[in-house]
């Protein structure tokens, strides 16, 4: 079998909108990965269905071992632009549902799906969706409770079947578990932090 792919998939509509630096940060990062020898492959993509469209097609003979998305996030839900993709996708009907299974046919046994986007694992619509991909994938799924930028904070893991043991308020500056509504900025000192330059999942997040 063909060795698996690492790729990252990175917000591109970022470069054309404020702040522009952010959207730069993405790009040249993924260029720094790579030569660090962190990605096999990136894509600047406009829109989910450009996204998929791309994971379909790039090395289609190897499967995916790694998927890093950069991008913005929301409890529960991650954005290109302001287009969300959140647990939706995996009901028959959803626009990108038959994307999203064919991408799904491509991860290899033990991947890993990181979403390097804001609370998107935060309060209870956070660890629903976390919970739900990855029984739906079969993948570990990682992602962050608070608001990041070079430190990123609240990195969790899940595996199919686990159900999530972080704290629902982790991160949460204002509003309720159930309907969140500000989070709180990444700092070194916060729970399970990285940052933009780590490579790999500490032990135990």
């Amino acid at each position: 079998m063909s060795s698996a792919l690492r790729l990252v998939i990175y917000d591109a509509t970022q470069l054309s909108r404020g702040p522009r630096a952010l959207g730069l940060s993405w790009k040249y990062g993924t260029r720094l990965y790579r030569g660090l020898g962190r990605t096999d492959g990136a894509y600047g993509a406009q829109g989910f269905a450009d996204a998929f469209a791309w994971l379909a097609s790039h090395e289609p003979a190897r499967p995916i071992a790694e998927l890093q998305f950069w991008g913005h996030g929301k409890w529960g839900r991650v954005f290109i632009d302001r287009e969300p993709l959140d647990r939706g996708v995996l009901r028959a009907g959803h626009p990108h549902h038959s994307a999203f299974n064919a991408f799904r046919e491509r991860l290899a046994p033990g991947a890993l799906l990181w979403f390097r986007t804001c609370e998107t694992f935060g309060a209870i619509p956070g660890r629903d969706f976390a919970a739900a991909l990855g029984d739906a994938t079969g993948a570990r799924v990682a992602g962050h409770t608070f608001v990041i930028g070079f430190y990123q904070s609240g990195l969790h893991c899940l595996r199919p079947g686990q159900t999530p043991t972080w704290a629902a308020g982790e991160g949460l500056a204002r509003g309720s578990v159930e309907r969140p509504e500000a989070a709180l900025p990444s700092s070194p000192n916060a729970p399970n932090t990285v940052t933009c330059l780590s490579g790999r999942i500490p032990v135990g997040f």
